[in-house]
């Protein structure tokens, strides 16, 4: 511990955005390139040496956090690095897309605004990287054995660095034409750039690990000729299933999934298209759904210079502290955020009628209408109560060229044939069934990530794809060294 007073004398300090106006004429990442570097030290000293650090158990990797908290205050950053990637296989992902729910699992937070830890997280990453302390690591020698991982998200990508190190032979399936899942088309360019991305692709193929672009399992390729042609299977697919909003007018067009409006945006990024034809370019936008990838959506139309965007949100405006009855401390709050696009559609007045930034909290929407040509043009909605209940007259019309469904997702989607040619038992939500070993009812088939688990967070989906990997070293050898982080029921905490 290099400063024992250091949560007492040094004031929370997060990394800083760049300014509204300049952002949101680019595409890049919304924080100032260099900043964090000259604050991250001192940060980084107000990690208290608590004793029973929380934030291990509020993580699902089991971070070793207080210790990279006390390299970095040293600023040794290769002991940093090194416990960094000990637990997580790509920390400058996490460090720019979690939710930071070790954050509030801070025993500094219970009283106090807690260690920035992202932060320090993002920074040993990047740092990582800039000296080299990320060479690839190919494994000594090979097992014989091979391994299909289906999907390349965080938790097929984990799983296929682990199985190569541990020296399988693994073959990554991907559907879309590059690899990274949602971390390639969902996640927008000013969340995170791609180049982080493409640099793990790259040390993971000097490691070993194939990759199979445009190739969509049961489809392009069936399941019986990939059970004959590997020794374990790893379907690791995410849960792209989008839910629906059954309202009158959902069939006028100008009403979208945002998981299609989304990719082709980040298409524009990649250089693929000129322009989306689904761009909010001077258009009233409003996104149905109070989740981060509504914000995704906002920031998105923001960017693509929509005329105003509304965001809807059911639930009521939480408030900016922590409910201790309802949400007690360590578990993970829902309060007031100010998210990077929530703070760009405030300052920019997307949404005039709105409650806070650009959202309208507790609203339920009842039917769209539109015009002659069939395409939308308003969106009417109500308030509602904490159990959805309308409440008499508080409905309005919102003006509606583009609506964005962004209503979270239900499980792996089924059109590609995949969980029917496999003959995979599903839960009644949606997901693969799996046991305890991470095993389907198929046998050397194995499930993880949000098609078994259910939507979650990218920190669940890489320790999912950690533990899977263990799983399938275990079934391939008899034994296994690799970590286990988690089991396929361990939860969040909650009260």
């Amino acid at each position: 511990m290099a400063d024992p007073k250091g949560f007492m004398t040094t004031p929370r300090q997060d990394w800083p955005r760049r300014p509204v106006e300049e952002r949101v004429g680019d595409w890049d990442e919304v924080y100032v390139p260099g900043a964090l570097l000259p604050i991250i030290s001192k940060q980084a000293d107000r990690c208290m040496d608590c004793g029973v650090p929380f934030c291990h158990e509020a993580c699902p990797l089991g971070n070793l956090i207080p210790e990279w908290n006390d390299l970095v205050s040293r600023e040794d950053w290769r002991a940093a690095a090194d416990r960094l990637h000990a637990t997580n296989n790509f920390p400058e992902f996490t460090g720019r897309l979690c939710p930071a729910p070790c954050e509030a699992g801070c025993v500094l937070a219970i009283n106090q605004p807690a260690v920035t830890i992202k932060n320090v997280e993002c920074a040993i990453g990047d740092w990582a990287w800039e000296e080299g302390f990320a060479p690839p690591r190919p494994p000594d020698r090979l097992s014989g054995r091979t391994v299909a991982v289906i999907g390349s998200g965080p938790t097929g990508l984990a799983a296929a660095q682990q199985l190569t190190r541990a020296g399988h032979t693994v073959a990554v399936y991907e559907k879309d034409d590059r690899i990274g899942g949602l971390m390639r088309y969902g996640i927008p360019a000013f969340k995170m750039e791609k180049h982080h991305l493409e640099r793990r692709i790259e040390q993971m193929r000097a490691e070993g690990t194939k990759f199979r672009t445009s190739t969509a399992v049961g489809r392009d390729i069936g399941a019986a000729e990939l059970r004959s042609r590997y020794d374990a299977v790893v379907i690791s697919t995410g849960a792209t299933a989008w839910r629906e909003l059954s309202v009158p007018g959902r069939e006028l067009s100008g009403i979208e999934q945002a998981m299609e409006y989304l990719p082709l945006a980040n298409r524009v990024c990649e250089g693929d298209l000129e322009s989306s034809p689904m761009s909010a370019a001077g258009k009233h936008v409003v996104i149905v759904g109070g989740g981060d990838t509504g914000a995704d959506c906002l920031g998105t139309a923001v960017r693509e210079g929509a005329a105003s965007v509304t965001q809807l949100d059911i639930y009521a405006q939480p408030g900016v502290e922590r409910d201790e009855d309802a949400e007690p401390w360590p578990t993970y709050p829902k309060i007031y955020r100010l998210s990077a696009a929530h703070e760009e559609a405030r300052d920019l007045e997307t949404a005039p009628a709105a409650d806070a930034d650009a959202r309208l909290f507790a609203a339920s929407t009842l039917r769209f209408a539109g015009d002659a040509d069939g395409h939308v043009r308003s969106l009417h909605l109500v308030e509602v109560d904490a159990q959805r209940r309308q409440l008499p007259d508080t409905g309005r019309t919102l003006p509606a060229d583009l609506v964005l469904l962004a209503l979270g997702f239900s499980g792996p989607d089924r059109t590609d044939g995949l969980i029917e040619q496999f003959g995979l038992e599903m839960e009644p939500r949606g997901t693969i069934t799996r046991d305890a070993g991470f095993a389907t009812n198929v046998p050397g088939v194995f499930a993880a990530g949000d098609a078994a688990r259910g939507q979650s967070l990218i920190v669940w989906a890489i320790a999912e794809g950690r533990a899977v990997a263990a799983a399938v070293d275990h079934h391939l050898t008899g034994s296994s060294r690799l970590p286990a982080p988690i089991s396929p029921y361990d939860r969040p905490m909650t009260v």
